[in-house]
């Protein structure tokens, strides 16, 4: 599969936090359409919304396929946002690892985004 090959697709993502000592700190989900990409600056992702008033914002993810899999067919309901997306294309989960400790307010934090190469257990995706 090629970045071009992503593009209008939709997909479920799943981005678990942790910090230095490897603990997790935070899950977060979302689902969108994929809106563009590029091989240095990434995937940009439409996210969805329920309030159909609020401004769809776009979030990037790494320029990497390894983490894509083919969702299996299904509905995906994350309860804490109300987003609501019916077979999508594809579900993508990401490690994000914290790399440095807290920074000064204003200062650059930094992580590092590993891919889950293996296929993810949809059932903790799905609620």
């Amino acid at each position: 599969m090629r970045l071009e090959d992503v593009i209008g697709k939709t997909c479920v993502i799943g981005l678990s936090y942790f910090d230095l000592d490897g603990e997790l700190m935070k899950q977060a989900q979302y689902a969108g359409s994929v809106v563009k990409v590029d091989a240095e600056n990434g995937i940009s992702v439409q996210l969805r919304h329920v309030d159909a008033s609020v401004e769809r914002a776009e979030f990037i993810l790494p320029p990497n396929l390894d983490a894509w899999f083919k969702a299996p067919p299904g509905h995906y309901r994350h309860a804490p946002t109300g987003v609501d997306i019916e077979n999508p294309d594809f579900v993508v989960t990401w490690d994000i690892h914290r790399t440095q400790q807290n920074t000064a307010e204003g200062q650059h934090e930094w992580w590092d985004w590993v891919p889950n190469v293996q296929p993810p257990q949809v059932g903790s995706l799905a609620s």
